[in-house]
Protein backbone atom coordinates (compact mmCIF):
# COMPACT_ATOMS: atom_id res chain seq x y z
CA UNK A 1 0.00 0.00 0.00
CA UNK A 2 2.83 2.37 0.84
CA UNK A 3 4.19 1.99 -2.71
CA UNK A 4 0.92 2.57 -4.58
CA UNK A 5 -0.82 5.01 -2.25
CA UNK A 6 1.07 8.24 -3.15
CA UNK A 7 0.38 7.58 -6.83
CA UNK A 8 -3.25 6.75 -6.17
CA UNK A 9 -3.55 9.94 -4.11
CA UNK A 10 -2.54 12.02 -7.12
CA UNK A 11 -4.87 9.95 -9.33
CA UNK A 12 -7.70 10.76 -6.92
CA UNK A 13 -7.08 14.49 -7.34
CA UNK A 14 -7.00 14.08 -11.11
CA UNK A 15 -10.39 12.31 -11.00
CA UNK A 16 -11.97 15.06 -8.92
CA UNK A 17 -10.73 17.71 -11.34
CA UNK A 18 -11.70 15.60 -14.34
CA UNK A 19 -15.31 15.41 -13.12
CA UNK A 20 -15.77 19.04 -14.17
CA UNK A 21 -14.99 18.08 -17.78
CA UNK A 22 -18.53 16.72 -18.06
CA UNK A 23 -19.82 20.29 -17.87
CA UNK A 24 -18.50 20.99 -21.38
CA UNK A 25 -20.86 18.63 -23.27
CA UNK A 26 -23.63 19.53 -20.83
CA UNK A 27 -23.28 23.22 -21.74
CA UNK A 28 -23.38 22.54 -25.48
CA UNK A 29 -26.42 20.27 -25.23
CA UNK A 30 -28.30 22.30 -22.61
CA UNK A 31 -30.89 23.70 -25.01
CA UNK A 32 -30.84 21.04 -27.74
CA UNK A 33 -30.70 17.71 -25.87
CA UNK A 34 -33.69 16.23 -24.00
CA UNK A 35 -33.62 16.27 -20.17
CA UNK A 36 -32.87 12.54 -19.97
CA UNK A 37 -29.61 13.11 -21.89
CA UNK A 38 -28.69 16.15 -19.81
CA UNK A 39 -29.10 14.06 -16.66
CA UNK A 40 -26.48 11.64 -18.03
CA UNK A 41 -23.77 14.24 -17.54
CA UNK A 42 -24.80 15.07 -13.98
CA UNK A 43 -24.76 11.37 -13.07
CA UNK A 44 -21.37 10.83 -14.74
CA UNK A 45 -19.91 13.84 -12.98
CA UNK A 46 -21.22 12.65 -9.61
CA UNK A 47 -19.83 9.13 -10.07
CA UNK A 48 -16.41 10.41 -11.13
CA UNK A 49 -16.15 13.02 -8.37
CA UNK A 50 -17.35 10.58 -5.70
CA UNK A 51 -14.81 7.98 -6.82
CA UNK A 52 -12.06 10.59 -6.69
CA UNK A 53 -13.02 11.79 -3.21
CA UNK A 54 -13.26 8.22 -1.91
CA UNK A 55 -9.84 7.32 -3.29
CA UNK A 56 -8.38 10.56 -1.90
CA UNK A 57 -9.82 9.81 1.55
CA UNK A 58 -8.29 6.32 1.57
CA UNK A 59 -4.84 7.58 0.53
CA UNK A 60 -4.79 11.02 2.16
CA UNK A 61 -2.09 10.04 4.66
CA UNK A 62 0.32 8.93 1.89
CA UNK A 63 1.97 11.91 0.25
CA UNK A 64 5.56 12.26 -0.84
CA UNK A 65 7.70 13.50 -3.71
CA UNK A 66 7.11 11.40 -6.82
CA UNK A 67 9.91 9.05 -7.81
CA UNK A 68 10.74 8.33 -11.48
CA UNK A 69 8.83 5.06 -11.45
CA UNK A 70 5.87 6.85 -9.84
CA UNK A 71 5.69 9.06 -12.91
CA UNK A 72 5.45 6.10 -15.28
CA UNK A 73 2.89 4.36 -13.11
CA UNK A 74 0.73 7.46 -12.78
CA UNK A 75 0.80 8.16 -16.51
CA UNK A 76 -0.38 4.62 -17.25
CA UNK A 77 -3.07 4.78 -14.58
CA UNK A 78 -4.43 8.11 -15.80
CA UNK A 79 -4.54 6.99 -19.43
CA UNK A 80 -6.24 3.72 -18.46
CA UNK A 81 -8.66 4.96 -15.79
CA UNK A 82 -9.95 8.21 -17.31
CA UNK A 83 -11.30 6.49 -20.45
CA UNK A 84 -13.24 4.13 -18.16
CA UNK A 85 -14.99 7.03 -16.43
CA UNK A 86 -15.40 8.78 -19.81
CA UNK A 87 -17.29 5.73 -21.05
CA UNK A 88 -20.02 6.11 -18.42
CA UNK A 89 -22.07 8.79 -20.26
CA UNK A 90 -21.79 6.89 -23.54
CA UNK A 91 -23.25 3.74 -21.97
CA UNK A 92 -26.01 5.75 -20.32
CA UNK A 93 -26.90 7.77 -23.43
CA UNK A 94 -26.61 5.09 -26.13
CA UNK A 95 -28.87 2.05 -25.79
CA UNK A 96 -27.12 -1.31 -26.05
CA UNK A 97 -23.56 0.03 -26.00
CA UNK A 98 -21.35 -2.41 -24.10
CA UNK A 99 -18.51 -1.37 -21.80
CA UNK A 100 -16.01 -2.87 -24.25
CA UNK A 101 -17.24 -0.69 -27.11
CA UNK A 102 -17.69 2.39 -24.92
CA UNK A 103 -14.14 2.02 -23.54
CA UNK A 104 -12.80 1.54 -27.08
CA UNK A 105 -14.57 4.73 -28.18
CA UNK A 106 -13.21 6.82 -25.32
CA UNK A 107 -9.71 5.34 -25.58
CA UNK A 108 -9.85 6.22 -29.27
CA UNK A 109 -10.67 9.77 -28.23
CA UNK A 110 -8.04 10.08 -25.50
CA UNK A 111 -5.31 8.64 -27.69
CA UNK A 112 -6.47 10.84 -30.61
CA UNK A 113 -6.79 7.76 -32.80
CA UNK A 114 -10.21 8.40 -34.31
CA UNK A 115 -11.56 4.89 -34.72
CA UNK A 116 -15.23 4.53 -33.84
CA UNK A 117 -17.65 1.69 -33.18
CA UNK A 118 -20.64 4.00 -33.46
CA UNK A 119 -22.90 4.59 -36.45
CA UNK A 120 -25.66 7.08 -37.03
CA UNK A 121 -23.46 9.89 -35.71
CA UNK A 122 -25.68 12.54 -37.32
CA UNK A 123 -28.56 11.41 -35.10
CA UNK A 124 -26.65 11.22 -31.80
CA UNK A 125 -27.40 13.84 -29.13
CA UNK A 126 -25.21 16.92 -29.62
CA UNK A 127 -23.61 16.55 -26.20
CA UNK A 128 -22.51 12.97 -26.96
CA UNK A 129 -20.73 14.03 -30.15
CA UNK A 130 -19.20 17.01 -28.33
CA UNK A 131 -17.89 14.67 -25.63
CA UNK A 132 -16.26 12.33 -28.15
CA UNK A 133 -14.45 15.25 -29.77
CA UNK A 134 -13.50 17.07 -26.56
CA UNK A 135 -11.64 13.94 -25.45
CA UNK A 136 -9.39 14.38 -28.45
CA UNK A 137 -8.68 18.03 -27.72
CA UNK A 138 -7.34 17.24 -24.26
CA UNK A 139 -5.77 13.94 -25.25
CA UNK A 140 -3.90 15.60 -28.09
CA UNK A 141 -1.17 17.42 -26.29
CA UNK A 142 -1.32 14.96 -23.43
CA UNK A 143 -3.59 15.34 -20.47
CA UNK A 144 -0.64 14.61 -18.23
CA UNK A 145 0.93 17.90 -19.26
CA UNK A 146 -2.06 19.57 -17.62
CA UNK A 147 -1.32 17.53 -14.51
CA UNK A 148 2.29 18.69 -14.71
CA UNK A 149 1.09 22.29 -14.62
CA UNK A 150 -1.21 21.66 -11.67
CA UNK A 151 0.95 19.40 -9.50
CA UNK A 152 3.14 22.20 -8.09
CA UNK A 153 -0.01 23.72 -6.64
CA UNK A 154 -0.54 20.45 -4.79
CA UNK A 155 3.01 20.45 -3.40
CA UNK A 156 4.16 17.55 -5.57
CA UNK A 157 7.04 17.27 -8.00
CA UNK A 158 6.38 16.99 -11.73
CA UNK A 159 9.65 16.44 -13.59
CA UNK A 160 9.14 12.66 -13.57
CA UNK A 161 5.67 13.02 -15.08
CA UNK A 162 6.93 15.27 -17.87
CA UNK A 163 9.67 12.83 -18.82
CA UNK A 164 7.23 9.91 -18.80
CA UNK A 165 4.67 11.70 -20.98
CA UNK A 166 6.72 13.91 -23.33
CA UNK A 167 6.79 12.56 -26.88
CA UNK A 168 10.02 11.96 -28.75
CA UNK A 169 13.54 10.69 -28.12
CA UNK A 170 15.03 13.89 -26.65
CA UNK A 171 12.99 14.70 -23.55
CA UNK A 172 15.40 16.50 -21.23
CA UNK A 173 15.44 19.83 -23.08
CA UNK A 174 13.45 22.40 -21.15
CA UNK A 175 11.92 25.45 -22.75
CA UNK A 176 11.80 27.31 -19.43
CA UNK A 177 13.64 26.85 -16.13
CA UNK A 178 10.54 25.45 -14.43
CA UNK A 179 8.88 22.36 -15.88
CA UNK A 180 5.37 23.50 -14.87
CA UNK A 181 5.92 26.80 -16.69
CA UNK A 182 6.88 24.79 -19.76
CA UNK A 183 3.64 22.82 -19.57
CA UNK A 184 1.54 25.96 -19.17
CA UNK A 185 3.34 27.56 -22.11
CA UNK A 186 2.61 24.58 -24.34
CA UNK A 187 -1.06 24.59 -23.37
CA UNK A 188 -1.29 28.34 -24.04
CA UNK A 189 0.05 27.89 -27.56
CA UNK A 190 -2.25 24.90 -28.04
CA UNK A 191 -5.39 26.82 -27.08
CA UNK A 192 -4.47 29.89 -29.16
CA UNK A 193 -4.22 27.64 -32.22
CA UNK A 194 -7.46 25.92 -31.20
CA UNK A 195 -9.35 29.21 -31.05
CA UNK A 196 -8.03 30.23 -34.47
CA UNK A 197 -9.02 26.85 -35.90
CA UNK A 198 -12.59 27.09 -34.60
CA UNK A 199 -13.03 30.60 -36.00
CA UNK A 200 -11.61 29.51 -39.36
CA UNK A 201 -14.00 26.55 -39.59
CA UNK A 202 -16.96 28.82 -38.84
CA UNK A 203 -15.77 31.35 -41.40
CA UNK A 204 -15.48 28.54 -43.99
CA UNK A 205 -19.12 27.53 -43.50
CA UNK A 206 -19.50 25.26 -40.45
CA UNK A 207 -22.09 26.04 -37.80
CA UNK A 208 -20.71 26.74 -34.31
CA UNK A 209 -21.22 23.22 -32.86
CA UNK A 210 -19.54 21.58 -35.87
CA UNK A 211 -16.77 24.18 -35.81
CA UNK A 212 -16.10 23.44 -32.14
CA UNK A 213 -16.18 19.66 -32.51
CA UNK A 214 -13.99 19.55 -35.60
CA UNK A 215 -11.59 22.04 -34.05
CA UNK A 216 -11.18 19.58 -31.16
CA UNK A 217 -10.45 16.63 -33.43
CA UNK A 218 -8.28 18.68 -35.81
CA UNK A 219 -6.01 20.18 -33.15
CA UNK A 220 -5.80 16.83 -31.39
CA UNK A 221 -5.17 15.14 -34.77
CA UNK A 222 -7.85 12.68 -33.77
CA UNK A 223 -10.30 12.69 -36.66
CA UNK A 224 -13.57 11.89 -34.91
CA UNK A 225 -16.50 13.66 -36.54
CA UNK A 226 -20.13 14.38 -35.78
CA UNK A 227 -21.11 12.99 -39.19
CA UNK A 228 -20.93 9.46 -40.58
CA UNK A 229 -19.52 10.84 -43.84
CA UNK A 230 -16.77 12.71 -41.97
CA UNK A 231 -15.63 15.70 -44.07
CA UNK A 232 -17.49 14.32 -47.07
CA UNK A 233 -20.62 15.62 -45.35
CA UNK A 234 -19.57 19.23 -46.01
CA UNK A 235 -18.23 18.74 -49.56
CA UNK A 236 -16.54 22.14 -49.28
CA UNK A 237 -13.06 22.97 -50.64
CA UNK A 238 -12.89 25.92 -48.22
CA UNK A 239 -13.55 23.75 -45.16
CA UNK A 240 -11.13 21.13 -46.43
CA UNK A 241 -8.51 23.85 -46.92
CA UNK A 242 -8.90 24.97 -43.30
CA UNK A 243 -8.54 21.35 -42.17
CA UNK A 244 -5.39 20.85 -44.25
CA UNK A 245 -3.85 24.01 -42.81
CA UNK A 246 -4.48 23.21 -39.15
CA UNK A 247 -3.73 19.49 -39.49
CA UNK A 248 -0.38 20.47 -40.97
CA UNK A 249 0.28 23.01 -38.21
CA UNK A 250 -0.67 20.49 -35.51
CA UNK A 251 1.81 18.00 -36.93
CA UNK A 252 4.69 20.29 -35.87
CA UNK A 253 6.06 20.29 -32.33
CA UNK A 254 4.23 22.79 -30.14
CA UNK A 255 7.49 23.26 -28.29
CA UNK A 256 8.88 24.67 -31.54
CA UNK A 257 6.00 27.18 -31.69
CA UNK A 258 6.77 28.12 -28.10
CA UNK A 259 10.38 28.84 -29.08
CA UNK A 260 9.20 30.86 -32.11
CA UNK A 261 6.95 32.93 -29.85
CA UNK A 262 9.74 33.62 -27.37
CA UNK A 263 12.24 34.43 -30.12
CA UNK A 264 9.73 36.58 -32.05
CA UNK A 265 11.10 34.96 -35.23
CA UNK A 266 10.22 32.12 -37.60
CA UNK A 267 13.86 31.12 -37.96
CA UNK A 268 13.61 28.29 -35.39
CA UNK A 269 11.03 26.67 -37.67
CA UNK A 270 12.97 27.14 -40.91
CA UNK A 271 16.20 25.84 -39.39
CA UNK A 272 14.66 22.76 -37.73
CA UNK A 273 15.69 19.57 -39.57
CA UNK A 274 12.62 17.68 -38.40
CA UNK A 275 10.20 20.37 -39.59
CA UNK A 276 11.93 20.54 -42.98
CA UNK A 277 11.71 16.77 -43.31
CA UNK A 278 8.03 16.79 -42.29
CA UNK A 279 7.05 19.50 -44.79
CA UNK A 280 9.16 17.95 -47.52
CA UNK A 281 7.55 14.53 -47.09
CA UNK A 282 4.05 16.07 -47.15
CA UNK A 283 4.68 18.03 -50.35
CA UNK A 284 6.34 15.11 -52.12
CA UNK A 285 3.58 12.71 -51.06
CA UNK A 286 0.79 15.03 -52.21
CA UNK A 287 2.49 15.29 -55.61
CA UNK A 288 3.03 11.52 -55.77
CA UNK A 289 -0.54 10.52 -54.83
CA UNK A 290 -1.98 13.20 -57.13
CA UNK A 291 0.07 11.78 -59.98
CA UNK A 292 -1.15 8.25 -59.22
CA UNK A 293 -4.80 9.35 -59.19
CA UNK A 294 -4.40 11.26 -62.45
CA UNK A 295 -2.55 8.39 -64.12
CA UNK A 296 -5.26 5.90 -63.16
CA UNK A 297 -8.04 8.40 -64.01
CA UNK A 298 -9.59 7.99 -60.58
CA UNK A 299 -11.19 11.43 -61.00
CA UNK A 300 -12.23 13.04 -64.25
CA UNK A 301 -10.85 16.44 -63.24
CA UNK A 302 -7.11 16.69 -62.35
CA UNK A 303 -7.96 19.41 -59.83
CA UNK A 304 -10.25 16.97 -58.01
CA UNK A 305 -7.32 14.55 -57.87
CA UNK A 306 -5.15 17.25 -56.29
CA UNK A 307 -7.90 18.29 -53.87
CA UNK A 308 -8.61 14.80 -52.54
CA UNK A 309 -4.98 13.70 -52.62
CA UNK A 310 -3.89 16.72 -50.58
CA UNK A 311 -6.64 16.24 -48.00
CA UNK A 312 -6.12 12.51 -47.50
CA UNK A 313 -2.31 12.62 -47.58
CA UNK A 314 -2.28 15.27 -44.84
CA UNK A 315 -5.02 13.46 -42.90
CA UNK A 316 -3.11 10.15 -42.97
CA UNK A 317 0.37 11.61 -42.50
CA UNK A 318 -0.65 13.69 -39.48
CA UNK A 319 -2.54 10.67 -38.03
CA UNK A 320 -5.78 12.67 -38.01
CA UNK A 321 -8.12 10.26 -39.75
CA UNK A 322 -10.56 12.49 -41.63
CA UNK A 323 -11.87 11.37 -45.02
CA UNK A 324 -13.85 12.99 -47.80
CA UNK A 325 -14.47 9.87 -49.86
CA UNK A 326 -13.84 6.12 -50.01
CA UNK A 327 -10.05 5.95 -50.47
CA UNK A 328 -10.19 2.13 -50.53
CA UNK A 329 -11.31 2.24 -54.18
CA UNK A 330 -8.22 4.26 -55.15
CA UNK A 331 -5.23 2.49 -56.75
CA UNK A 332 -3.84 0.30 -53.94
CA UNK A 333 -0.52 2.17 -53.82
CA UNK A 334 -2.22 5.35 -52.57
CA UNK A 335 -3.83 4.06 -49.34
CA UNK A 336 -0.85 1.82 -48.54
CA UNK A 337 1.59 4.71 -48.96
CA UNK A 338 -0.60 7.01 -46.91
CA UNK A 339 -0.80 4.47 -44.07
CA UNK A 340 2.99 4.25 -44.17
CA UNK A 341 3.18 8.05 -43.87
CA UNK A 342 1.09 7.93 -40.72
CA UNK A 343 3.71 5.68 -39.15
CA UNK A 344 6.48 8.30 -39.09
CA UNK A 345 5.65 11.69 -40.62
CA UNK A 346 4.63 13.88 -37.65
CA UNK A 347 7.10 15.74 -35.47
CA UNK A 348 7.98 14.80 -31.89
CA UNK A 349 6.09 17.10 -29.54
CA UNK A 350 3.12 17.41 -31.90
CA UNK A 351 -0.31 15.93 -31.26
CA UNK A 352 0.33 13.22 -33.86
CA UNK A 353 1.24 9.59 -33.32
CA UNK A 354 3.63 7.17 -34.92
CA UNK A 355 7.39 6.74 -34.88
CA UNK A 356 7.94 10.51 -35.35
CA UNK A 357 9.99 12.17 -38.07
CA UNK A 358 12.99 12.87 -35.84
CA UNK A 359 13.44 9.18 -35.09
CA UNK A 360 13.17 8.32 -38.78
CA UNK A 361 15.80 10.94 -39.63
CA UNK A 362 18.14 9.61 -36.95
CA UNK A 363 17.66 6.02 -38.13
CA UNK A 364 18.51 7.01 -41.71
CA UNK A 365 21.57 8.92 -40.52
CA UNK A 366 22.67 5.96 -38.42
CA UNK A 367 22.24 3.61 -41.39
CA UNK A 368 24.29 5.95 -43.58
CA UNK A 369 26.95 6.14 -40.86
CA UNK A 370 27.21 2.34 -40.79
CA UNK A 371 27.69 2.27 -44.57
CA UNK A 372 30.47 4.85 -44.34
CA UNK A 373 32.09 2.96 -41.47
CA UNK A 374 32.03 -0.22 -43.56
CA UNK A 375 34.17 1.53 -46.19
CA UNK A 376 36.26 3.63 -43.77
CA UNK A 377 36.41 1.75 -40.44
CA UNK A 378 38.63 4.37 -38.78
CA UNK A 379 36.63 7.41 -39.87
CA UNK A 380 35.15 9.68 -37.20
CA UNK A 381 31.59 10.11 -38.42
CA UNK A 382 29.14 10.83 -35.59
CA UNK A 383 25.40 11.16 -36.19
CA UNK A 384 24.41 14.83 -36.26
CA UNK A 385 21.06 16.56 -36.18
CA UNK A 386 20.86 20.29 -36.78
CA UNK A 387 24.61 20.56 -36.35
CA UNK A 388 24.59 18.91 -32.91
CA UNK A 389 26.20 15.52 -32.29
CA UNK A 390 23.65 12.94 -31.14
CA UNK A 391 24.87 10.97 -28.15
CA UNK A 392 25.11 7.19 -28.20
CA UNK A 393 22.52 7.14 -25.39
CA UNK A 394 19.93 8.86 -27.57
CA UNK A 395 20.74 6.66 -30.57
CA UNK A 396 20.43 3.55 -28.41
CA UNK A 397 16.99 4.67 -27.24
CA UNK A 398 15.93 5.32 -30.84
CA UNK A 399 17.06 1.87 -31.97
CA UNK A 400 15.40 0.24 -28.96
CA UNK A 401 12.18 2.11 -29.66
CA UNK A 402 12.26 0.95 -33.28
CA UNK A 403 12.64 -2.67 -32.18
CA UNK A 404 9.70 -2.39 -29.77
CA UNK A 405 7.75 -0.53 -32.46
CA UNK A 406 8.15 -3.35 -34.98
CA UNK A 407 7.64 -6.09 -32.38
CA UNK A 408 4.40 -4.47 -31.20
CA UNK A 409 3.04 -4.31 -34.74
CA UNK A 410 3.91 -7.94 -35.43
CA UNK A 411 2.64 -9.21 -32.07
CA UNK A 412 -0.74 -7.45 -32.20
CA UNK A 413 -1.22 -8.39 -35.86
CA UNK A 414 -0.65 -12.04 -35.00
CA UNK A 415 -3.25 -11.83 -32.23
CA UNK A 416 -5.82 -10.47 -34.69
CA UNK A 417 -4.92 -13.13 -37.25
CA UNK A 418 -5.32 -15.85 -34.60
CA UNK A 419 -8.77 -14.44 -33.81
CA UNK A 420 -9.84 -14.98 -37.42
CA UNK A 421 -9.42 -11.51 -38.96
CA UNK A 422 -8.17 -11.35 -42.55
CA UNK A 423 -4.61 -10.22 -43.13
CA UNK A 424 -5.35 -6.83 -44.74
CA UNK A 425 -7.79 -5.85 -42.01
CA UNK A 426 -5.47 -7.11 -39.25
CA UNK A 427 -2.37 -5.28 -40.49
CA UNK A 428 -4.19 -2.03 -41.18
CA UNK A 429 -6.10 -2.14 -37.87
CA UNK A 430 -2.85 -2.54 -35.94
CA UNK A 431 -1.03 0.12 -37.94
CA UNK A 432 -3.98 2.46 -37.49
CA UNK A 433 -4.19 1.72 -33.75
CA UNK A 434 -0.54 1.79 -32.70
CA UNK A 435 0.18 4.88 -34.80
CA UNK A 436 -3.12 6.51 -33.77
CA UNK A 437 -4.02 7.11 -37.41
CA UNK A 438 -7.72 6.28 -37.16
CA UNK A 439 -8.03 5.01 -40.72
CA UNK A 440 -7.73 1.42 -41.90
CA UNK A 441 -8.54 -0.92 -44.77
CA UNK A 442 -10.43 -4.14 -45.35
CA UNK A 443 -13.30 -5.01 -43.03
CA UNK A 444 -12.42 -2.03 -40.80
CA UNK A 445 -11.95 0.41 -43.69
CA UNK A 446 -14.37 2.96 -45.16
CA UNK A 447 -16.81 0.25 -46.22
CA UNK A 448 -16.58 -1.63 -42.92
CA UNK A 449 -16.80 -0.85 -39.23
CA UNK A 450 -15.01 -1.55 -35.95
CA UNK A 451 -18.42 -2.43 -34.55
CA UNK A 452 -18.08 -5.77 -36.36
CA UNK A 453 -15.07 -6.81 -34.24
CA UNK A 454 -15.31 -9.38 -31.49
CA UNK A 455 -14.63 -8.25 -27.93
CA UNK A 456 -11.17 -9.86 -28.09
CA UNK A 457 -10.30 -8.00 -31.30
CA UNK A 458 -11.62 -4.76 -29.85
CA UNK A 459 -9.42 -5.09 -26.76
CA UNK A 460 -6.36 -5.85 -28.92
CA UNK A 461 -6.92 -2.63 -30.85
CA UNK A 462 -7.59 -0.76 -27.60
CA UNK A 463 -4.26 -1.96 -26.22
CA UNK A 464 -2.57 -0.89 -29.45
CA UNK A 465 -3.96 2.63 -29.13
CA UNK A 466 -2.72 2.96 -25.55
CA UNK A 467 0.72 1.57 -26.38
CA UNK A 468 1.09 3.90 -29.33
CA UNK A 469 -0.07 7.03 -27.51
CA UNK A 470 2.34 6.48 -24.60
CA UNK A 471 5.10 5.60 -27.07
CA UNK A 472 5.42 1.94 -26.09
CA UNK A 473 8.30 2.16 -23.62
CA UNK A 474 6.30 4.10 -21.02
CA UNK A 475 3.89 1.16 -20.89
CA UNK A 476 6.34 -1.71 -21.36
CA UNK A 477 8.58 -0.51 -18.54
CA UNK A 478 5.85 -1.70 -16.16
CA UNK A 479 6.56 -5.28 -17.24
CA UNK A 480 10.24 -5.12 -16.29
CA UNK A 481 10.74 -6.92 -12.93
CA UNK A 482 13.27 -4.29 -11.77
CA UNK A 483 10.54 -1.66 -11.96
CA UNK A 484 8.71 -3.19 -9.00
CA UNK A 485 11.76 -3.79 -6.83
CA UNK A 486 12.58 -1.37 -4.04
Amino acid sequence: MAFFAPVLNVLARVLVGYAFMFLIPLAWGWTLDPPVVRNVWWVSMAITAASGFLLWHVTMNYRRELLPRDGFLLVNLVWSVLPAFSAIPLMLAIDGLSFTDAYFETMSGFTTTGFTVLSGLDKLPLSVNVWRCVLQLFGGLGIMLLVVAVLPLLGLGSVQLYKAEAAGPIKDDRLTPRIAETARGLWSIYFVFSGACMLAYHWAGMNWPDAFMHMCSTMGLGGLSSHDASFGYFNSPAIEGVAILFMTLSGVSFARYFIVWRAKSLQPLFHDAEVRGYVGVLIASVALVTGVLIYHETHTDPWDSLRHAAFHVVSFATTTGYATQDYSVWPIFAPVWMMALGSFATCAGSTGGGLKMVRMILLFKQARRELVMAVHPRAVNPVRLGGAVISTKVMASVVAFMLFFLATHVGLTMLLLISGMDVVSAISAVVGSVNNIGLAMGSVGPQGSFASLTDFQTWVCTAGMLLGRLELLAVMVLFVPQFWRK
